[in-house]
């Protein structure tokens, strides 16, 4: 079976292929996160929403022209052999960028029609207004665990740090001993050690904006975590973990943070009630009293038990709304 869209975008072809190869550009429209090794041979992986990641091989390239990509899923059950080419083509008022998704099983073809229909509708705003804003199959997944509240709350936390600039850095957060800077600090710290908690080595990014380098480091844990699995202990230090709680610290940690950067630089965070209902009870059985005590967190500020979730998650971490 073969799915079809066709979209005319108004930017230049060189700013077309962009928004459908480069990672910063893909964020604005159709994933969480994105990896892309643009040659012919390189691997492709794109966590569209925070329960379904595509990943394969790009076949063929021709910058500013044309991308073939041999397209399957994570978790994959049986091998797909679906290939997905998208040409781009200079039209009167723009360019004309043509997806073609072919060798689809028969029984999936509505379902990946209405994929692509959305992200398509996705991609003529970002080409329009720069982004398309929070994607609402993102806002509030039909399932919720540690890793699809990870991706979840990394959305939230880089529509976030999309807003900030260099300029805004030594701006001070609601964490009294950081700046905007040294968050970032702080937060690829967390990073790295959640990272090797899970088994891998977090490689961090030598170049980009504040959005691009915590991406990329936030990009890299959660995907270790989901191929490490939250079945069974981690060492961290002296103490065994159970692993869910682990990998649970990533949607706190993105979550609560997205917060600080937002209150620093005078930002709104988007996030679904549904999510942050979910990564409050994570912070509950992460951040336990003896914790609190004996590693200088904050006291929980108190708050009416009717106020929004993420106003009670802030409350939680010891930070005044």
């Amino acid at each position: 079976m073969i799915v079809e869209k066709t979209v005319l975008l108004p930017v230049s072809a060189d700013e077309a292929f962009a928004l459908i190869t480069q990672p910063d550009r893909l964020r604005r429209w159709l994933a969480v996160s994105a990896r892309v090794d643009l040659r012919a041979g390189g691997q492709f992986r794109w966590t569209l929403t925070p329960m379904a990641v595509a990943a394969g091989t790009v076949i063929e390239v021709e910058p500013g022209r044309r991308i073939v990509l041999g397209f399957d899923w994570e978790p994959s059950g049986e091998p797909r052999t679906d290939t997905v080419t998208i040409t781009i083509e200079p039209a009167e008022g723009g360019t004309l960028v043509r997806l073609v998704h072919e060798d689809l099983p028969e029984d999936q073809g509505n379902e990946v029609l209405e994929g692509w229909t959305h992200f398509f509708e996705r991609l003529e705003r970002a080409a329009a207004a720069g982004d398309a804003g929070p994607d609402e199959w993102t806002a509030a997944p039909a399932h919720l665990d540690p890793l699809t509240s990870a991706n979840a709350t990394l959305a939230v936390l880089q529509h976030v740090l999309h807003g900030i600039g260099e300029d805004d850095l030594s701006k001070p957060t609601p964490c009294t001993a950081f700046t905007v800077g040294q968050l970032e600090a702080h937060l690829l710290g967390s990073l790295s050690s959640l990272t090797s908690l899970a088994g891998s080595t977090l490689t961090p990014a030598s170049a980009g904006d504040l959005e691009s380098r915590i991406a990329d480091a936030a990009q890299q844990a959660v995907e270790t975590w989901m191929r490490r699995g939250l079945g069974g202990t981690v060492q961290a230090g002296r103490q065994e973990l159970p692993a869910s709680i682990a990998a649970s610290i990533l949607s706190v940690e993105f979550l609560v943070h997205a917060w600080d950067f937002a209150s620093a630089t005078g930002q709104k965070v988007a996030v679904s009630d549904k999510v942050s209902t979910y990564v409050l009870g994570l912070a509950e059985q992460i951040v336990t009293p003896e914790l609190r005590e004996s590693a200088g967190f904050d006291p929980a500020i108190p708050i009416s038990a009717t106020a929004p979730a993420l106003d009670r998650l802030v409350a939680f971490s010891g930070r005044a709304g």
